[in-house]
């Protein structure tokens, strides 16, 4: 369960560049997104940025949310291969956002020598552990990274009080488009470390979630669905058991319902969205499929497969 996390944080990168340059610490005046296909080896890496300054050079930040044990080497590859493409130096960043991300493939280095030893490559990346920062240079940092407190050296009985100090910020600082973007990233990533429960008990009512787009628009069709169904339900059981008992149950079945349905809506969103990302706009026929798929967990099973999926075909065959 990690594929939605590393691309929900490869969005804030898109939102604001710079604010992940200073957040890696390195030099640059300004930074700008390039295309990070690698369609020479059928591969992307995850986000890309070129930087200008006294020395112009490429920073490459991937970010991993599971262990793999051949991530150092994958780093080291796409680093090679954006320098051949672009002919410019690049500076390698791995970003760990959990501790089981953590392993030996994520040592900071990576390479290979012949049993001859005349061909040697060694090549150094940096490593940042989300999990080892404090949260207060995350809370002062810039809003593009404002989501990984949540992830950051922080206890659970501090969390209400680090969700108070994002949404203040956020709230005085941030558009209502940007705002929804860093709280739906902020959902979607606290995932990685609490459970669903946790993270709604600890967003609700946070005015940054009710003024996100995708976030508003799904509240509002569940609930309109909610309500239509109540008003149904409550007709049919107010014939055969009183009409006011009727109306109130199922207006409370109703509403049970169309929350249920909202989240399916919201995962289908979501699904749609990361997948474009990644594979351009879907067709018809991809709509369609992913109209079709009939439950919750098989959405979910999906936003989890888009990263290691090569297409649309691919994700729904």
């Amino acid at each position: 369960m990690s594929k939605p996390f590393d691309a929900a944080t490869k969005h804030l990168i898109e939102v604001d560049p710079m604010a992940w340059l200073r957040f890696v610490e390195l030099p640059g005046t300004a930074a700008e997104l390039i295309d990070s296909d690698l369609s020479t080896v059928t591969t992307e890496a995850d986000r890309v940025l070129r930087v200008a300054s006294e020395e112009p050079y490429l920073l490459h930040i991937e970010l991993e949310s599971a262990r793999k044990a051949n991530a150092g080497k994958r780093v080291m590859r796409y680093a090679v291969l954006l320098e051949y493409r672009h002919e410019l130096p690049v500076e390698a960043v791995l970003i760990l956002l959990r501790p089981e991300a953590d392993g030996p493939g994520a040592s900071g280095q990576a390479g290979f020598r012949s049993p001859s030893g005349y061909t040697e490559v060694s090549f150094r990346y940096r490593v940042i552990r989300i999990w080892e920062l404090p949260v207060q240079g995350l809370l002062a940092g810039p809003l593009a990274t404002l989501p990984l407190a949540p992830l950051s050296r922080v206890s659970p009985d501090e969390l209400p009080a680090v969700i108070s100090q994002m949404e203040e910020r956020i709230e005085h600082e941030a558009s209502p488009e940007v705002a929804g973007i860093i709280w739906t990233t902020t959902m979607v990533l606290m995932g990685l470390r609490y459970s669903r429960e946790r993270v709604h008990e600890l967003l609700k009512g946070v005015r940054g979630m009710e003024e996100s787009v995708t976030y508003q628009e799904i509240i509002e069709k569940g609930e309109a669905r909610g309500k239509a169904i109540g008003r149904a339900e409550g007709k049919a059981e107010g014939r055969a058991e009183g009409k006011a008992e009727g109306k109130a149950e199922g207006k409370a079945e109703g509403m049970a319902e169309g929350k249920a349905q909202g989240k399916t809506e919201e995962a289908r969103r979501l699904l749609i969205r990361l997948g474009t990302r990644r594979f351009g706009p879907p067709d018809e026929h991809t709509r369609q499929g992913i109209e079709d798929v009939p439950s919750l967990e098989r959405l979910e099973l999906l936003i989890e497969q888009v990263v290691d999926a090569e297409s649309w075909a691919d994700l729904l065959p």
